[in-house]
């Protein structure tokens, strides 16, 4: 059984005309101590997969089918307070921005220590200590004299490592990071990486990364799913997407990320943006910025279908399978 197995998940907002999918009809499966890459443009519906799998979709959102089995519970089905103790101590999950995350009127420390109190039987002295080694853990030097700081105090690479103590203190089997480095600078972001390999080593969990950044999902990642218009429109592992992407949107992501070693006038892009969600065509999503479409791509939305083992696309005419 895998550590989690997400089935048809759909999650919807209120538009103007009836509602939208932001996630639509999602599947994939994770395993226990596996890193699993999630990549796309802003607005194919990554995070709102994350908050979904959390139970964080906040109204007027509301998820309206599928099943999240992790551990082979459905969190789908438990009630509110069931659900409250999963999150923080067997599932985790780092947010975007840290200064709007963390609670700006406590100090770090206690924040550290709340998952301790909520979910263990530890008293506020062995709490304090745990979080104190946490502190220490993730590379924050001073730990003690830390403790005392509020977020404002940090700098950004620091306030990314306090999210980072918060969501593993717990030592939970599944953490879920939504851009963990994406307001740091290169030098802290690799920091950063490092640090999450380490601890996913250390600990055995599994990780969710959430990013648009492929050199993040290169670095770390072990599968990769290809988000588009809230559908995965590609899973693979790792060598494979990037030797051999088989959907045309994979594929224009590849070949956006610049290539130090060519000298060109320009920069490949994909052509046009996501399409917004009250003008989604009838049939792939992707297919008025494909230069691959034809007719029967306007038809209906393709199906994830199998190319090899452990790759799939949802594409009609996928790019390894022409001639």
């Amino acid at each position: 059984m895998s550590l989690l197995e997400v089935e048809g998940l759909r999650t919807v907002f209120p538009a103007a005309e009836g509602e939208f999918a932001a996630v639509d009809g999602v599947n994939f499966t994770l395993e226990a101590g596996e890193v699993l890459g999630l990549v796309g443009e802003s607005g194919s519906g990554k995070s709102v997969t994350a908050f979904s799998l959390m139970r964080l979709v906040a109204a007027p959102g509301a998820i309206t089918g599928g099943a999240v089995r992790f551990e082979g519970e459905d969190l789908l089905k438990l009630a509110p307070r069931a659900m409250c103790a999963v999150r923080g101590r067997r599932m985790s999950m780092i947010f975007q921005e840290p200064l709007s995350s963390l609670n700006p009127i406590y100090a770090i420390g206690r924040q550290v220590m709340e998952p301790l109190l909520l979910h263990t039987d530890l008293s506020r002295r062995e709490a304090r200590e745990r979080a104190l080694a946490m502190l220490h853990r993730v590379g924050i030097a001073d730990a003690v004299n830390r403790f005392e700081d509020y977020p404002h105090q940090l700098s950004g690479g620091l306030r990314q490592r306090v999210m980072i103590a918060i969501a593993l203190v717990c030592e939970p089997k599944l953490l879920i990071a939504d851009e963990p480095t994406t307001a740091l600078d290169v030098t802290i972001q690799a920091q950063i990486l490092e640090l999450l390999r380490q601890l996913q080593r250390e600990l055995g969990m599994a990780i969710i990364m959430i990013t648009h950044d492929l050199g993040v999902v290169a670095e770390l990642a072990d599968r990769v799913n290809v988000m588009y218009a809230g559908r995965i429109v590609e899973t693979a592992r790792v060598a494979t997407l990037f030797e051999a992407p088989a959907h045309p949107y994979a594929a224009g992501l590849l070949h956006s990320v610049p290539d130090l070693t060519v000298e060109r006038d320009r920069l490949p892009t994909i052509r046009g943006t996501v399409p917004r969600p009250d003008q989604m065509p009838p049939g792939c999503a992707f297919a008025p910025r494909c230069p691959y479409a034809d007719a029967a791509c306007d038809a209906a939305p393709p199906a994830l279908r199998a190319l090899a083992p452990e790759h799939a696309a949802a594409c009609l005419r996928p790019l390894n399978a022409r001639a």
